[in-house]
């Protein structure tokens, strides 16, 4: 999936996802590192090895295994057709519940140029159409107001806030929830139509 999304005054840029390959490794492990710091406020605790090609492959290798296990949908952002970013479908739930949660982040130097929006945009057509996911749920850091409107432009409703939902940035942070239900949904139809 591609678009071009307008960058302001810059010239517009071709966005699209794809699933993570083993061969991201090495692009993955310096975005990682030049990012770290502008990250650190919103992504867990990472150890060192994380930001080494190593720990880059090992992860590739368990978002893979996750992928052919049916729990996520591991994807990198590309902008003009590099890496930008991550994006990934997690939890994936089936039965009665047919459902997941986003999760994604732009490189520093490609924030606030709709890089994000547009990947999430992806990724719900990703969601709804592909894996035939009813409800795709998002959660922020209360004070991350870029990214619930990152969310507000994909159509996500603000449900709450849990409290102390999530360890980052040296404490346990409050975040705000989000969900998104599939354009498909009529309240009884388990599955999108045929």
């Amino acid at each position: 999936m591609t678009a071009m999304i307008e960058g302001g005054p810059r010239a517009a840029v071709d966005v699209r996802l794809r699933l993570v390959r083993p061969a991201d490794a090495a692009p993955l492990a310096a975005l990682c590192r030049a990012n770290r710091e502008y990250l650190r406020p919103w992504e867990p605790q990472r150890d060192d090895a994380y930001f080494t090609l190593e720990g880059q492959r090992g992860n590739v290798r368990d978002l893979l295994q996750a992928r052919e296990a049916g729990e996520m949908w591991p994807g990198v952002i590309l902008v003009d057709g590099r890496i930008a970013g991550r994006i990934t479908l997690n939890n994936i739930l089936r039965g009665p519940l047919q459902s997941c949660f986003v999760g994604y982040w732009v490189a520093r130097d490609r924030a606030g140029r709709g890089v994000a929006t547009e990947a999430v945009r992806q990724a719900l057509d990703i969601a709804f159409g592909e894996l035939r996911l009813h409800r795709v749920e998002a959660f922020t850091r209360v004070d991350n107001h870029a990214s619930q409107r990152v969310l507000g432009r994909n159509g996500f409703t603000a449900v709450g806030v849990a409290r102390r939902h999530i360890y980052v940035d040296g404490r346990w942070r409050d975040e705000r929830f989000f969900e998104r239900l599939a354009p498909w949904d009529d309240g009884t139809a388990p599955f999108p139509p045929a």
